[in-house]
């Protein structure tokens, strides 16, 4: 009986042993949570014993338990790379079709060749769809996606309204209209402009130019790549003001019209783009522009990429265009350590961690992401060497016991 107590003390010791050199091992491992190797002694007894007298019967392993505490985090210059403050976990994925999630605190993330953000050993980083103001759309685990940066927008955007606010001097000399030229400054009194896009994409110069023909009286034109765009029929809109140098002429809400607008590329023509006048004003102050404008773009490349707090990916395009790719989706677990460990920092779910609930980051207990970060190894190294000096020392007591054991089994078949 001695022999198995002190052999399962080795075996004890050995397991502790393991343990620790694991957790010493990945001390530099991003995400790494360190474990803890759990014991109990093996007793047995009958109702026909002495309890009293009873001694144990060795001990056993009855858990290597994983230690999710927080790590420190570690901040970098690539801003893919994110670390969890906090509870949860990231949702991975192996196949950008799959329902099948893997959990992991590991947040040291990357761009295939298809664009989509993965993990060192490929895996697919989940998000949920974003609204305009930065909330989920679906919060569940199941409608979560792989998320993917196109390093373009897409199509490009015709512009179909440009907005202006503007103050045109009330002491301006009048001037005749019907001698207006855009190649002559000396027929008009103020000019501005204004860069859109037809339907390939493509920059065209929009000029508007302003006459005053009457003591807050004003007529403007429009040009379109050097050629007069009419408005409602016309060569040029009227705009008035009152005495107090309020717009009185179009009336709110104060758009001019453009007819149609054609190209000599072959791009869609545009129909009535809008001129829409935002604070327009007639004071006696120098022409000046408050407000210029417009909602068109051209195909724009990826510039920058930025996750704020609450998991929300922005990519920034050339063209000035920002879009919400997604959320980065966060798991919480009611046991986190029921999870079944996968290999490289990873985790899957089980009966004993109880079913994931996704979340968004940084609300309700879900942990703050930060963006440029990595979490380090929880791994306490000045710890784990002093843990390991006492697995070798309970090794080296519970071999020194079945040394003794085999000592006095000896003695007692030396007996004549």
């Amino acid at each position: 009986m001695s022999f198995n107590i002190a052999l399962s003390g080795v075996n004890a010791a050995q397991k502790d042993l393991d343990v620790t050199a694991n957790n010493i091992a990945n001390v530099n491992t991003v995400g790494f949570k360190e474990s803890r190797a759990e014991f109990a002694d093996v007793y047995a007894n009958s109702i026909f014993a002495n309890s009293r007298t009873q001694h144990g019967q060795g001990v056993q392993t009855v858990a290597v338990a994983q230690q999710f505490h927080q790590g420190t985090l570690m901040f970098t210059n690539n801003a893919l790379d994110m670390a969890i403050n906090g509870s949860g976990f990231f949702v991975m994925a192996n196949e950008t079709d799959t329902l099948d999630r893997t959990y992991t605190r590991a947040g040291a993330f990357k761009l295939n060749d298809q664009g989509y953000v993965v993990n060192s050993m490929g895996r697919y980083l989940q998000v949920f769809d974003a609204n305009e103001n930065g909330t989920p759309t679906v919060l569940a685990l199941n409608a979560t996606k792989p998320l993917r940066i196109p390093d373009k927008t897409g199509e490009p955007r015709a512009t179909t309204a440009v907005n202006t606010g503007f103050n045109l001097p009330s002491n301006a000399g009048i001037m005749d209209p019907a001698d207006f030229s855009p190649t002559d400054s000396r027929t008009y009194n103020a000019s501005t402009a204004i860069t859109i896009y037809d339907s390939l994409g493509e920059p065209h110069s929009l000029n508007m130019y302003f006459v005053k023909e009457a003591d807050g009286q004003w007529q403007s034109f429009t040009y379109v790549d050097g050629n007069l765009v009419q408005q409602g029929g016309n060569d040029s809109a009227p705009i008035e003001f009152d005495a107090s140098g309020n717009m009185t002429t179009p009336a709110a809400p104060a758009t001019l019209t453009l007819d149609n607008i054609t190209f000599a590329n072959g791009a869609q023509p545009i129909a009535n783009m809008e001129i829409r006048l935002g604070t327009v004003s007639q004071y006696a102050s120098p022409f000046e522009v408050n407000e210029l404008s417009q909602n068109g773009s051209t195909v724009g490349r990826l510039t920058k990429v930025d996750v704020d707090a609450n998991g929300v990916v922005a990519a920034t395009y050339s063209n000035g265009r920002t879009e919400k790719l997604g959320i980065v989706a966060l798991a919480t677990f009611p046991n986190e350590q029921g999870l079944i460990p996968d290999g490289d920092s990873q985790w899957r779910q089980s009966l004993l961690s109880g079913e994931g609930v996704g979340g968004q980051p940084n609300t309700g207990s879900y942990g703050r992401l930060n963006g440029a970060a990595l979490e380090q190894s929880n791994t306490n190294l000045t710890s784990e060497l002093v843990d390991l000096i006492t697995a070798q020392r309970n090794f080296q007591a519970n071999s020194r016991a079945l040394e003794v054991n085999s000592t006095l089994q000896q003695t007692i078949l030396q007996i004549r």
